[in-house]
């Protein structure tokens, strides 16, 4: 389904990926962990081709992407779905002209074809109903699942989750799980998730990637990755910040 050949890219000067190497099978859920600033969400706008790479490519479905201009790359990115981690709503726009924005964007113009679309897609996630709703009536885990919408009405090949439970109570991040895991089996899809928390990450990857200095550092499922006894694997596992001093 996909996959990252050395990729390599730098943010300022600084190199934030050094050689990234990772496949993702079709329908299969990878979840990449890793500290703040590791580069974890430049990966996902590779892959989303909103930055290019210094070197290595993202190859989507047996075609490289990589070095394709705009025109050419606008079909794969429609196969592609994303939940931003803000959500990204467009705050001017009702929860009914979010979702179809997208789907405009296509060239769709019949008003049916966009209600039943839209009302599908909110049904899917639990939000019948909300339509001509704004964005700031909406509370944190609602707007993540109208969010969530916009991202799989293209019923999308490959969903990225850029931490999908950030910000979020247990109870509502717990949903939000259950929903990555439900749409996983609904459309097939294959899923990549950027998470710092480990009970979602063990919870809906079949696969978890540990990505340290711009590498994929460690692969396993999450029993081999809580089962692993590398330093830099096991304290961010389990939360330990080695030498830090919170005495005095």
């Amino acid at each position: 389904m996909l996959e990252l050949q050395g990729i390599k890219k730098k943010l300022g000067g600084q190199a934030v990926l050094r050689g990234v190497n990772l496949k993702v099978a079709p329908a299969e859920k990878v979840v990449v962990i890793g500290r703040s600033g590791s580069g974890k969400s430049v990966m996902l706008r590779l892959i989303m081709g909103l930055l290019r790479p210094e070197a290595g490519a993202v190859c989507f479905e047996g075609t490289r992407l990589t070095g394709l201009n705009e025109e050419a790359w606008n079909p794969y990115r429609r196969k592609i779905g994303m939940l931003f981690q803000g959500s990204a709503l467009f705050d001017s726009l009702s929860v009914f002209d979010n979702l179809a924005f997208p789907l405009r964007e296509d060239g769709e113009k019949s008003v049916k074809v966009l209600r039943e679309k839209v009302e599908e897609a909110l049904k899917i996630v639990s939000l019948s109903g909300t339509e001509q709703v704004m964005p700031a009536e909406l509370s944190g885990g609602m707007k993540k699942r109208a969010a969530l919408a916009r991202a799989i009405i293209r019923k999308p090949d490959l969903m990225l989750y850029d931490e999908p439970t950030t910000g979020l109570d247990p109870i509502v991040a717990d949903s939000i799980n259950r929903l990555i895991l439900h749409l996983g089996k609904m459309f097939g899809m294959a899923s990549i998730v950027v998470t710092h928390d480990m009970t979602s990450a063990r919870k809906v990857g079949d696969r978890i990637a540990y990505l340290h200095e711009g590498k994929i550092y460690f692969e396993g499922t999450p029993a081999e990755v809580d089962q692993c006894e590398d330093p830099l694997v096991r304290d961010f596992v389990r939360g330990h910040a080695e030498g830090t001093d919170v005495t005095g």
